[in-house]
């Protein structure tokens, strides 16, 4: 792989991450201008101006790009929260978040940037093969809404191969680099809204509410999803990051890059490859992750991928 460096790579600038060691700093004042700027410098974005709709998509565009989605803090088994705050300290460190951090962590910026920002609770439709899931139910993921220039739109920095830019909040199918999109009335209530990832996506879609929520409405579940061995973010990690026209993820062991022509898959048999791919291609190169606990982490990592390979085995000599 190539060294971690200000680079053009698949049509995204990819630029480091202020990377430091020690607690991440959390902002003593969200909507300062210190934060502000902080924040803008890390996504690589100069004075956005006022509230508008090329402001909000340039914002969008550099946070997916360069704040990745990433679970490594709760692999790793070190505290976290659900905080806004805390997750802006986390982004401002150069390191990334779940869904509900990573959308935190951006509204405050929008905020105090002065955009009218509105969380929601989604359901997360994991899987085709299964039912969708409403906004009322557990463990709910955020999706943001921002009204601009006369418009709302469906904000959403924390689905890793989900959005690039906002979608305009009314029914229609929507294209961005390798995926298809569609938005529409949702069959959880007149109102809620249905996104429908592509086929290709992580997930299947979500179905999200109209109504506001704010950060009790997650902060609930946040233990159960960052420590029970149930949940999703403790089972498997996960890294990914988007720009323009493609999208990298890392799953286990398996680091795939999906564009417009199509994907390769590779699997990662050695923590020289696990670790570098973290640095060079998602800019995560853990600087605060000492040598026991990077070959914890690895043997964990691939412990579960080992297994994953050996039920995959015992399903395929199921089906001959």
């Amino acid at each position: 792989m190539e060294r971690w460096r200000d680079r053009t790579r698949s049509g995204r600038r990819v630029m480091p991450g202020q990377h430091t060691s020690g607690p991440a700093p959390v902002p003593a004042e969200p909507g300062g201008p210190r934060y502000v700027a902080d924040y803008l410098e890390r996504l690589g974005v100069g004075d956005p101006g006022g509230p508008s709709r090329s402001g909000l998509f340039a914002l969008h565009r550099a946070h997916v790009e360069r704040v990745p989605y990433e679970v490594l803090e709760i692999q790793l088994g070190r505290p976290t929260t659900a905080d806004p705050r805390d997750a802006a300290g986390q982004v401002l460190k150069g390191r990334g978040g779940y869904c509900v951090q990573l959308n935190g962590a951006f509204s405050t910026l929008l905020a105090a940037l002065g955009y009218d920002v509105t969380w929601h609770r989604a359901g997360v439709h994991a899987s085709r093969k299964l039912p969708p899931v409403g906004p009322a139910e557990p463990a709910p993921h955020l999706v943001l809404t921002v009204s601009v220039e006369g418009e709302s739109w469906m904000v959403d920095v924390g689905l890793g191969d989900g959005l690039h830019e906002p979608l305009p909040l009314r029914p229609g199918e929507y294209r961005q680099g390798p995926f298809a999109f569609r938005l529409g009335p949702s069959e959880f209530g007149p109102g809620c809204w249905r996104f429908e990832h592509d086929p290709g996506g992580a997930i299947a879609g979500l179905d999200f509410s109209t109504a506001p929520a704010g950060p009790a409405d997650f902060a609930e579940w946040h233990p159960y999803l960052a420590t029970d061995p149930e949940s999703r973010l403790v089972r498997t990690v996960a890294v990914m990051r988007r720009d323009a026209t493609s999208v990298d993820s890392l799953t286990g062991c398996m680091l795939r890059h999906t564009g417009d022509s199509g994907g390769t898959t590779r699997e990662l048999g050695t923590s020289e490859e696990w670790y570098g791919a973290l640095a060079e291609v998602f800019g995560l190169p853990l600087a605060d992750v000492g040598p026991q606990e990077r070959t914890a982490l690895w043997a964990k990592v691939r412990g579960a991928h080992e297994a994953w390979l050996d039920a995959r085995a015992r399903r395929s000599a199921a089906r001959a």
